[in-house]
C-alpha cells in the first residue's frame, strides 16, 4: 500500500472504529444506567478510561502534552468528557431515546457552524448537502423512536445542552491536536474531565456496592472502548480532517444504534426507523466523498486551478 493511500485509509478507519464503539454505547447505557445515577455513571466510566489511557500512556512514553495544546485540552475536558457524558446521561432518563437522539444530533450541525467560524474549516457543497440528508435521517430515526407522550421540557433542553457541549468540546479540540498527539489529547482530556465529575464519587461508591455486576461491566466497558479507544481514533482521524467533516461521520451512529439494538436486544425497527437509518448512511457517504476530477490532481501532484478574481 502506497503512503498515499495509508494516509487516506488509516482516518477513515479510525472514524469508522469511533462511530461503532459511540453506537455500542448506547446499548451499554441501558444497563448501566438502570443503576447508576447520571454524574456516578458519568465518573465511572471516565475513571475506567482515564485508566487504561493512563497505562497505555505510561507504556508509550509519551511525555506532558505541549504547553500550546493545554487550552485546547482543558476546554474539551470539562465540556465533552465531563459536562456532556452527565447531562446526556441525565438527559436520556428524562426523554425517550428517539427525542435523545433526534436532539443531540444537533451537534455536528453546531461543529459544522463553529469550525466554519472559529477554525475556518471550509463547507463545501458536498458537505453540506450529506450533512442535511443525514439530518433528516436522524430526524426519521427520533421520530420513529419516540413515544405517545409528550416530553419532558427539562430532558429536551440537558439533550439540547449535551449538543452544545460535545460541539464546543470538539472545536476546542481540533487546535490543541495540532501541538498534541491524538493519545495525549485523550489520555489528559479524560483526566481532566474525571476531575470534573469527582463531586459525583459520594454516589458512585454507594450505587457501585448496591449495582449488579452487568451494569458495573457495562459502566467499565464504556469508559475502555467507546471512551479510551474511540475518543482516541477520533482524535486521531480529527488531526487529519476538518472538524466539520468528523463531525458529519457521526451521523451514522443512530443508524448503527438501530442495527445494535435489534441485533443484541431483540428490538426489531420498523420500516420508518429503517428509512430513518439509511438515510443516516447515505449522507454521510456524501458528506466523506470528494470530486473525482479533485482526487485525481491531487494524488498526481497537480496544482490546483486558482480562482480569477
Amino acid at each position: 500500500m502506497s503512503t498515499a493511500s495509508r494516509h487516506r485509509l488509516l482516518p477513515a478507519g479510525a472514524a469508522a472504529l469511533t462511530v461503532v464503539l459511540w453506537a455500542s454505547a448506547f446499548v451499554a447505557i441501558r444497563s448501566a444506567g438502570a443503576a447508576y445515577s447520571p454524574g456516578a455513571l458519568a465518573l465511572g466510566r471516565l475513571l475506567a478510561g482515564a485508566l487504561a489511557l493512563g497505562v497505555l500512556w505510561a507504556v508509550r512514553r509519551e511525555g506532558l502534552p505541549p504547553r500550546a495544546a493545554w487550552r485546547g485540552i482543558v476546554l474539551s475536558g470539562v465540556l465533552w468528557f465531563g459536562l456532556y457524558m452527565v447531562v446526556l446521561n441525565w438527559g436520556e432518563q428524562q426523554v425517550d431515546a428517539g427525542t435523545a437522539a433526534l436532539v443531540v444530533n444537533v451537534g455536528p450541525l453546531l461543529i459544522a457552524l463553529l469550525g466554519s467560524r472559529l477554525l475556518g474549516d471550509p463547507m463545501p457543497p458536498r458537505l453540506l448537502a450529506g450533512m442535511a440528508v443525514s439530518f433528516a435521517g436522524a430526524v426519521t430515526v427520533g421520530l420513529s423512536m419516540s413515544g405517545g407522550g409528550g416530553s419532558s421540557v427539562l430532558g429536551v433542553a440537558l439533550c439540547l445542552l449535551a449538543a452544545v457541549a460535545y460541539a464546543c468540546g470538539v472545536v476546542a479540540q481540533k487546535p490543541a491536536l495540532a501541538a498534541a498527539s491524538a493519545l495525549q489529547a485523550t489520555t489528559f482530556g479524560c483526566l481532566i474531565g474525571a476531575v470534573a465529575c469527582l463531586p459525583f464519587a459520594g454516589q458512585l461508591a454507594g450505587e457501585a456496592a448496591r449495582a449488579p455486576l452487568s451494569a458495573t461491566l457495562n459502566m467499565i466497558y464504556l469508559g475502555v472502548f467507546p471512551t479510551a479507544l474511540a475518543f482516541t481514533t477520533w482524535a486521531y482521524a480529527l488531526a487529519r480532517t476538518t472538524a466539520s467533516r468528523m463531525g458529519a461521520t457521526t451521523y451514522a451512529v443512530p443508524a448503527l444504534v438501530v442495527l445494535m439494538s435489534w441485533l443484541a436486544l431483540g428490538e426489531v425497527p420498523g420500516l420508518l426507523t429503517l428509512a430513518g437509518g439509511v438515510l443516516c448512511l447515505a449522507g454521510v457517504a456524501v458528506s466523506r466523498s470528494r470530486v473525482r476530477g479533485r482526487t485525481r490532481r491531487v494524488a498526481a501532484g497537480e496544482p490546483r486551478p486558482e480562482k480569477v478574481s
